[in-house]
């Protein structure tokens, strides 16, 4: 979830909200009927309205669509848009969009529920001869010497002032990426196009990014940067790549084990899969380095995950094990006996008054029980 300082951040982010702006411009008419996915606060709604739109679906599973409603309302938009608080995924709505409108990215497309959402949302939500915006986004990739970036995953581990070992971390931090800032001049390769994700077709949330080349100056690679060129419609688009005009998503770095020192003609073959599983990515990331292009001297050759990101102790995996008999905890307890009483529709009132007799040491208040019973209504109750 985002906090109302990052929605006022991807609002002063004038590049993107240039080019979104002039999008709607493009493909928004009087009489328009628009779908805002992700609306958070509802700006591309309301530039909606400001363009003649008939009616807006303004989709926010987020606390921030509150804000959102007030904002419509002191505009004078709130006849026009209809705020919905849910996953687009779970939203039917009366009429079929002219234009779908969504940025539901993170430094890459690959984040959240970002592409099953447009997936859902073209075939269920667009009309035969809607538009999409954006339309697509193109990836690219290269490697990089980034040694400030490198530092942050690798120096708490390394240095430290007390004369104790530490590295067994490192292999944890290496196995995850992070949004940073690059220039061109940290690129050892030619950047390349990788993949272009098509919103008009794509049908499968997973996606491969692979490229390989030449090392074009000397230096130490510490990884694989990452970014993205969008398309909102076909006249308009933005760039985060290095050397692009600085725009809130910022590069994508995909860290290696070790830094690498590479000369000119070291050729390097990646191979990057991010897979959508259980609500989010799992990335995994094959490098090779190879001296002079010469396949039988490999200068390193790197396997990495995400999924190896998370230290797993012998209980937690105990616990997935197949033959393992489960018995809830206290916490499951109290979790299954508000969702029965909810399940019965008892009233939250009534709800807390049983916690406080059955888990008095949980719960020796009333007003306690009554917050934690709040807060699983606002995520199960309909």
């Amino acid at each position: 979830m985002y906090s109302l300082l990052s929605y006022g951040k991807m609002m002063r982010d004038r590049g993107r909200m240039a080019a979104y702006g002039e999008a709607l411009r493009q493909t928004v008419k009087p009489g328009s009927i628009v779908v805002d996915i992700g609306t958070g606060t509802g700006i591309f709604a309301l530039l909606a309205c400001q363009l003649g739109a008939k009616q807006v679906y303004a989709i926010e599973p987020d606390r921030a669509i509150a804000v959102a409603k007030e904002i419509a309302q002191a505009n004078g938009y709130d006849d026009r848009v209809c705020f919905i608080q849910e996953n687009s995924t779970q939203v039917e709505l009366p009429h079929r969009a002219d234009v779908i409108v969504s940025d539901l990215r993170g430094v890459l497309p690959f984040f959240g529920a970002h592409l099953p959402s447009i997936i859902d949302a073209r075939e269920r939500l667009l009309a035969p001869e809607g538009v999409l915006i954006p339309l697509r986004d193109r990836v690219w990739a290269t490697i990089v010497e980034a040694p400030q970036l490198y530092e942050q995953y690798t120096s708490p581990w390394d240095d430290n002032p007390y004369g104790l070992q530490l590295q067994g971390a490192k292999p944890f931090v290496t196995n995850t990426w992070r949004k940073g800032k690059i220039t061109p001049e940290q690129c050892l390769l030619a950047p390349q196009p990788c993949l272009t994700l098509d919103y008009t077709c794509i049908e499968d949330a997973n996606g491969t990014v692979e490229f390989a080349g030449t090392i074009s100056r000397s230096g130490i690679a510490h990884g694989i940067c990452l970014w993205f060129d969008a398309t909102l419609t076909e006249k308009i688009g933005f760039s985060n790549a290095p050397g692009q005009p600085e725009l809130i998503y910022g590069q994508a770095f995909f860290p290696w084990k070790t830094p690498i020192t590479v000369e000119p003609r070291d050729r390097v073959s990646i191979k990057l899969q991010a897979n959508w599983v259980h609500q989010d990515y799992i990335w995994r990331w094959h490098s090779q380095i190879f001296h002079q292009g010469q396949s039988t001297q490999l200068k390193a050759n790197f396997e990495q995950s995400t999924f190896w990101s998370q230290p797993l102790s012998s209980m937690q995996l105990h616990k997935q094990a197949n033959a393992f008999v489960p018995s809830l905890n206290p916490d499951g307890k109290i979790l299954q006996t508000i969702l029965q009483l909810m399940n019965e529709q008892k009233s939250l009132g009534e709800i807390a008054r049983h916690l406080t007799a059955q888990f008095p040491e949980t719960f020796p208040t009333w007003q306690l029980a009554l917050r934690r019973v709040g807060e699983l209504s606002q995520q199960y109750s309909l």
